[in-house]
């Protein structure tokens, strides 16, 4: 399952007063609990949002631990129900976040999942308890109604920052987002189909627009493999992949002869055919990390070098 960047939520506009008013709507439901607002990747829960009735739970904003130490990660998102647990201690099938329930010192927990409609796990509602507590019916569809407003708040904000045609990320996100808020290192890549432009003179631009679907899909797949990567659509063939925490050399060519192996079998509305990518490739570090314009200047210069190879390859530029 997709999922968003805690980064990227985290620098919408109004997220934080948003985020406080639901929780304090929350609070009206369930006085008692500590409230707060969790995001979940595939790697890492963050607590983005505290509201603290409780005061026996130990929980901070900011705090980040791996998934699968995450009471959230529980959750089956995919059907959209909550996660009632009246009383941890005496439930089974905890082992795996034991400590986390240790650690935070709850002994209730009630997680109302937040998800956007095209099934983009965001991350959940949640309240605990240092006590057992019995959640009522009517509370929890109370909650799960403020976490559906919650999820619209994040779809409209999402909307503006993602491509129509693919999906992806597209440029308003990657100079707001890349600007604002950098990674310290990592690598930018200007990716380019090979000959596309036959492809649309050849069978028309439904096709091509098909073909870049796919084409965006590949580049998503290729990032999810990584811990924070992430692929950007600029306009028409232009594409582009930010590698943050990827420098070093042994890290740089296994990720492209990954990429590019991928990028090089296609299943198009045509049947099999030749299409291949080339790829520019720009290192972003404490000692040179400029604005994504310079970034994009430099990987464009690195994609015509990849281009002069014979195409189907990449070119490095430190």
């Amino acid at each position: 399952m997709k999922s968003l960047l805690t980064k990227e939520v985290i620098s919408y506009q109004n997220f934080d007063m948003l985020a406080s008013d639901i929780l304090s709507l929350a609070a009206e439901i369930l006085p008692n609990q500590t409230l707060y607002i969790n995001s979940l990747n595939d790697f890492t829960q963050v607590t983005l949002k505290v509201q603290k009735n409780d005061l026996n739970i130990h929980l901070e904003e900011g705090t980040t631990i791996p998934v699968e130490d995450a009471i959230c990660n529980l959750i089956d998102y995919r059907s959209d129900a909550p996660l009632i647990i009246e009383n941890l201690q005496s439930t089974s099938g905890l082992e795996k976040v034991k400590q986390t329930i240790n650690d935070i010192n709850a002994v209730s927990y009630l997680g109302i999942p937040i998800t956007m409609k095209n099934g983009t796990r965001f991350g959940t509602l949640c309240a605990a308890s240092s006590e057992a507590y019995h959640y009522d019916n009517k509370s929890v569809i109370l909650l799960q109604k403020l976490a559906k407003m919650f999820s619209y708040y994040l779809e409209l904000e999402n909307l503006a920052y993602r491509d129509s045609l693919t999906g992806i990320y597209n440029r308003q996100h990657l100079y707001r987002f890349f600007d604002e808020s950098p990674y310290e290192h990592g690598v930018v890549l200007m990716v380019d189909l090979d000959n596309f432009k036959s492809i649309n003179d050849t069978f028309g631009h439904d096709v091509g627009n098909q073909i870049l679907q796919e084409f965006a899909s590949k580049l998503e797949s290729f990032t999810n493999q990584t811990k924070y990567g992430y692929p950007v659509r600029l306009g028409g063939d232009e594409f582009v992949v930010v590698l943050p925490m990827c420098d070093q050399t042994d890290q740089i060519e296994h990720n492209m002869s990954r990429l590019l192996n991928l990028l090089s079998h296609w299943t198009t509305p045509i049947g099999e055919i030749k299409l291949t990518a080339s790829i520019g490739v720009v290192i972003f570090n404490d000692d040179y990390h400029p604005t994504i314009r310079t970034l994009l200047k430099k990987a464009d210069d690195a994609l015509y070098e990849a281009k002069k190879l014979g195409k189907n390859a990449y070119h490095l530029i430190k």
